[in-house]
């Protein structure tokens, strides 16, 4: 282990978040907020803490698998620790626990919040919570490696380490090139939407929270009734529509750019991730018909909440846990899906789906065809072996991890939809559940152990299991 390019890189991470702080401090200074403070005292803890960590003198800037995996873990848990720092000091949330869980929910895009009452906060606290969405969308790491010079020939170590599916390519030959492509196409969209939110009579600084809040696929508003609070269809379908959007690999629009309009309509995870969407939309808004004044009404929120919840964002338009049981079913299942791999979307992705589908597949026919040998293939590839064994692992694990945290959530004495919808949108990165987690209430009752437990299972997910697993083995603490 390289324990010096390690500790460099942590402290120029460190250095990045203060930099990050500065839009808003920005804010609160234009408002003329009292969190302004907050965020000066924190950025002068980070840049005093990151310049020495990053002077550290190193023997190589190699940064190999374990350093990788090292860099991107403890880099993350850092950022998080430090970035709760302007809740706690301007008095928004006062409790380390809860600051660290609001921080931690915002990075890891899951929405879940501990504030009862948004709309009493600083503007700038407020600022600070959803941009959190937006660093940790793409990853943190993958966005300084876009701005930062080329930290060495172990780079693409970090990005595959922190970005979000089986299989983590390159779009450029270079790692740096590939960074800068993905956060140009994760920019324009941030831009756009902002534009079509202003038209729809948004103010910019709530077109840019909601922005935020949904190409990060995060979730977190400026009103406790999220977006249901504006009363406008536009609004609703301009983010629902870019809900959908943000779920899609950002790597297809680089095959748009080029003009691969073949390559990009024929993705069997695209087809696979649109098809679900538009049946579970279908099948809700039939159900939910006689609840609304129109057939046009039930397809709006219907579509909305499934590319919500599929998505991982988290927002909502009503609560849709007054809705019968069969929609809620759908919903809570979207909640193992996800977005697609190389998204901003959590959850298991849909790759991992088609994949263990067509594995299921393979079995169920050589049982008829012993002697047999057929591949599984994906876009016209065959997938190795090792990708194959990557998503079964995956699976056991999420499985495992979702009942061990339903099982230690329930010892909160609360209702098992609660606590297994609490487990689910926590590792799945998504925000509201249901029954008493549900899109009208927050996780400010919870124990803080068990907002802890929660912390962990946010961070479980957006890194992918694998890559905190690995930290708890001894032999990935020893030297080469």
């Amino acid at each position: 282990m390289n324990y010096g390019v390690v500790i460099k890189l942590i402290g120029n991470l460190l250095m990045f978040e203060a930099v990050a702080l500065v839009a808003p401090l920005g804010i609160s200074l234009y408002y003329n907020g009292p969190d302004r403070n907050a965020f000066i005292f924190t950025i002068l803890i980070l840049l005093s803490l990151g310049f020495w960590l990053a002077k550290i003198p190193i023997k190589s800037k190699r940064v190999k698998t374990k350093e990788a995996i090292t860099i991107v873990t403890i880099g993350w848990i850092f950022v998080t620790a430090f970035g709760a720092l302007p809740f706690m000091v301007s008095g928004a949330l006062p409790s380390f626990t809860d600051a660290f869980f609001e921080t931690v929910s915002g990075l890891t895009t899951t929405g879940s919040t501990v504030i009862d009452d948004i709309e009493i906060l600083p503007k700038g606290i407020i600022f600070w919570r959803s941009f959190l969405h937006w660093l940790g969308g793409m990853g943190i790491l993958v966005l300084a490696l876009a701005i930062m010079p080329t930290i060495g020939v172990g780079a693409f170590q970090i990005f595959k380490a922190e970005t979000t599916g089986p299989v983590s390519d390159k779009i450029a030959p270079k790692l740096k090139d590939t960074a800068k492509i993905l956060y140009t196409a994760y920019l324009g969209m941030t831009v756009i939407q902002t534009v079509l939110l202003m038209l729809g009579g948004m103010s910019f600084y709530e077109s840019l929270i909601h922005t935020f809040g949904t190409v990060g696929t995060g979730g977190f508003s400026t009103k406790n009734a999220s977006i249901g609070a504006f009363s406008s269809s536009y609004i609703v379908m301009v983010i629902g529509i870019f809900m959908v959007l943000s779920g899609i690999n950002f790597s297809l629009y680089y095959d748009l750019y080029k003009g691969r309009f073949k390559h990009f309509f024929r993705n069997i995870e695209l087809r696979v991730y649109l098809g679900i969407i538009f049946v579970s939309t279908i099948l809700i808004a039939i159900n939910i018909s006689s609840m609304y004044d129109s057939p046009l009404e039930s397809l709006k929120h219907s579509f909305f909440q499934v590319g919500s919840i599929i998505t991982t964002t988290g927002y909502s338009t009503v609560n849709f846990d007054l809705w019968p049981s069969f929609s809620k079913a759908i919903l809570f299942f979207l909640m193992f899906v996800g977005g697609s791999a190389g998204s901003t979307g959590g959850s298991i992705k849909v790759i991992r789906i088609v994949i263990l589908f067509l594995l299921v597949k393979r079995e169920i026919t050589k049982l008829l065809h012993p002697r047999a040998l057929i591949p599984i293939q994906l876009n016209g590839r065959m997938l190795p072996s090792d990708v194959i064994a990557s998503v079964t692992g995956f699976f056991f694990l999420y499985v495992l991890l979702f009942a061990a945290g339903t099982i230690l959530l329930s010892l909160e004495g609360i209702d098992f939809t609660s606590a297994a919808s609490a487990s689910a949108a926590s590792i799945g990165n998504i925000g509201p559940g249901f029954e008493l987690v549900g899109p009208a209430n927050t996780y400010s009752f919870f124990s803080n152990p068990s907002k802890w437990l929660m912390s962990l299972l946010m961070l479980f997910g957006r890194l992918e299991l694998f890559t905190i697993f690995i930290l708890f083995t001894p032999q990935h603490w020893t030297r080469d």
